[in-house]
């Protein structure tokens, strides 16, 4: 709770204190989620945006913004916002509001101090589906890096490429990249291929193998792709 206004602060954001806390505790999705559980989480995350206090004002040069409640920027009916009560009824209505609201509810707009959610603001609403697509380059980065970095595959690493200049290195670099693009690719058509040939089968798609860490001496599960071996007659 944000003191001097009564704003709730929440993953980076300022919210209405009517704010339903199951909305306040949405979190991301689980990996591997159906399309009724991303349309249902979506539907969750807009109805928590609906809540939140929108900016009016950019920062200034302090870090300093400002921000006004959702029910006069026509996001929610509140009843102690008259103009709020003509919105239709698909928007969110707050039933119980608080006796004595705070401050964030009766002034048109409070100021947000650049001190408030100083490491949790962020550019997309967090769980939102913005965010998820945003976050997802991170996914993507980190897994090149690491492929970069491996012995096994390229090995980039301080002194692996004996060139002097700047050029010369970003041209070996944009090469290195270049080749894991291509891999990329290539595994791409073979994995559409194989879920092809699957499909002609009556059977569904490969899944993402299952990674299990062993126990130093413990055999190895069989792989559920891998044919039966053979048995000596």
């Amino acid at each position: 709770m944000c003191a001097p206004t009564g704003a709730v602060l929440a993953d980076g954001n300022c919210y209405c204190p009517a704010t339903p806390t199951a909305l306040l505790e949405l979190g991301p999705l689980a990996r591997g989620a159906t399309e009724e559980e991303l349309a249902a989480h979506g539907e969750r995350a807009h109805e928590l945006f609906r809540y939140k206090l929108g900016r009016v004002a950019r920062d200034n040069e302090d870090g300093v913004h400002r921000v006004m409640y959702p029910a006069r920027l026509g996001k929610v009916r509140y009843p102690l916002a008259p103009t709020s009560m003509t919105l239709d009824f698909s928007h969110l209505e707050v039933l119980d509001p608080p006796g004595h609201p705070p401050t964030c509810c009766t002034q048109e707009t409070i100021t947000v101090e650049d001190s408030v959610n100083a490491k949790t603001r962020q550019k997309h609403d967090y769980a939102s589906r913005a965010h998820r697509q945003s976050y997802n380059r991170r996914s993507g980065s980190e897994r090149t890096s690491s492929w970069m970095k491996d012995a096994a595959t390229t090995g980039m690493r301080r002194g692996w490429c004996r060139m002097f200049g700047l050029a010369k290195n970003a041209l070996v670099y944009a090469l290195a990249v270049v080749v894991h693009n291509v891999r990329l690719v290539l595994a791409f058509e073979d994995q559409e291929q194989a879920n092809a040939r699957r499909a002609a089968m009556g059977l569904g798609p490969l899944g993402r193998r299952r990674r299990r860490h062993r126990r130093r001496g413990e055999q190895p599960a069989p792989d559920a792709h891998s044919p039966e071996p053979a048995t000596p007659g």
